[in-house]
């Protein structure tokens, strides 16, 4: 911490100190074979060293704490804590105490009420504690202020300046992937940029008012919901873990194709750890954004399709069209054949009028001629209005066996 020292003495003296937890102590252990020329003196100093653990004396952790012999590091997301003392060093009483913490974003009042202190007798002080939650990264300057009156009517006031710096402590990387259908999945890199293990306590994703959110970081086991990561979830020096998220749209911003597009809000993650002695830390990154895809004028888009299908046996899928325009358009429905996929069915049907932003349901038929996995293709819809024809190829894909495989 830096320190400026008053131009002029003055009648009270500010003491102001960091409270930090301590730590566990840790020692080398040093030992040898008892064929060595020390033989077992090594081992005995070890088990007669009270900070050792009894019957793990080679641990380096041991049972005793280690008050903190330095500032230490300050991260993003803590809360910091200092110790104030105002003292009167004088031998005559001072009036008007009134002592301020200021700092970049408020002003605290440091003194034992909400009001400035009547009066303040020789060789006592004002105690107190305050906390403060580190929401910035980078220098910070705590500024505490004091201004008294002496027994004269002299009104007195000078200040110290506190500066340190606060750390990163993760490092947040996020990915988005659109899926076939409307929902979104997001995953997150978390990274423990820190010198010490942490304790991941949450890991959340709080979705927007359009979505809801699915956590797909739990596999059930007996019936019973595990974390991926296990019972301890601790996350070491550098170590990296990826969280993943399903995203699904609300149905009523869903029926609206216009209301996804271009840039959205998907919402934001909620971070809460512990460090080595269960000092708390939490951070909430600012609100998440992608890009929708683009699906041009008419989206299409499978509702259900069957896995797996008997060679030569008719199966039905089910297709949604979307009408993404801001017109309305008259869709006339093709379906072309291919070597492997036929289509069952009246092509050039009409469908009838579709708003902008409005969607129908379509139920078709297919047959595969051939095994294997075949794609679903071969789907033209032509917009009489502007005699304009949009082609849907590659739809989905579908695994084709002879009938006496799938019986068996």
């Amino acid at each position: 911490m830096d320190v400026n020292q008053p131009k002029q003495e003055h009648l009270l003296a500010l003491k102001v100190m960091r409270l930090t937890k301590p730590t566990l102590f840790t020692n080398i252990p040093v030992t040898c074979e008892e064929r060595d020329l020390p033989g077992n003196l090594f081992n005995q100093l070890m088990k007669d060293d009270p900070s050792t653990v009894k019957g793990a004396e080679t641990l380096m952790l041991g049972e005793m704490l280690t008050l903190p012999q330095n500032f230490g590091n300050i991260f993003l997301g803590e809360t910091f804590s200092s110790y104030i003392s105002v003292h009167n060093d004088s031998n005559q009483v001072v009036k008007d105490i009134l002592a301020d913490l200021q700092t970049s974003s408020q002003r605290l009042n440091l003194s034992a009420s909400s009001a400035a202190v009547a009066e303040l007798k020789p060789d006592c002080c004002i105690d107190d504690v305050i906390h403060h939650e580190v929401k910035e990264i980078g220098t910070h300057i705590l500024v505490c202020a004091v201004s008294y009156t002496t027994q004269t009517g002299e009104k007195m006031y000078f200040r110290k300046f506190f500066k340190f710096q606060v750390l990163k402590p993760l490092d947040v990387k996020t990915k988005f992937y659109n899926a076939e259908t409307d929902e979104v999945f997001l995953e997150a890199q978390i990274q423990n940029i820190t010198t010490s293990p942490m304790f991941m306590e949450k890991v959340s994703l709080e979705p927007s008012m359009m979505y809801n959110v699915a956590e797909l970081n739990t596999v059930d086991t007996a019936g019973e919901s595990e974390s991926t990561f296990g019972t301890r979830t601790y996350l070491q020096p550098m170590d990296t873990r990826q969280y993943l998220y399903c995203l699904k749209p609300k149905q009523e911003f869903a029926e609206k194709a216009g209301v996804i597009k271009g840039v959205t809000v998907i919402g934001k993650l909620d971070i809460v750890w512990k460090t080595n002695l269960g000092e708390h830390g939490r951070l909430q990154t600012s609100q998440l954004q992608r890009m929708a895809p683009g699906y041009g004028d008419v989206r299409l888009s499978l509702e259900t399709i069957p896995d797996t299908v008997n060679l030569e046996e008719p199966f039905d899928i089910t297709c949604k069209i979307t009408n993404c325009s801001e017109r309305t358009m008259d869709l006339v429905l093709e379906m072309c054949n291919t070597n492997s996929i036929h289509w069952c069915g009246v092509s050039g049907r009409q469908l009838g009028k579709l708003y902008p932003s409005s969607s129908l349901h379509l139920a078709l038929t297919l047959l595969s001629s051939v095994q294997g996995l075949q794609s679903v293709s071969g789907l033209r819809l032509t917009d009489t209005f502007l005699k304009r024809t949009y082609e849907y190829d590659d739809i989905a894909q579908v695994c084709v066996v002879s009938s006496e495989i799938k019986q068996s």
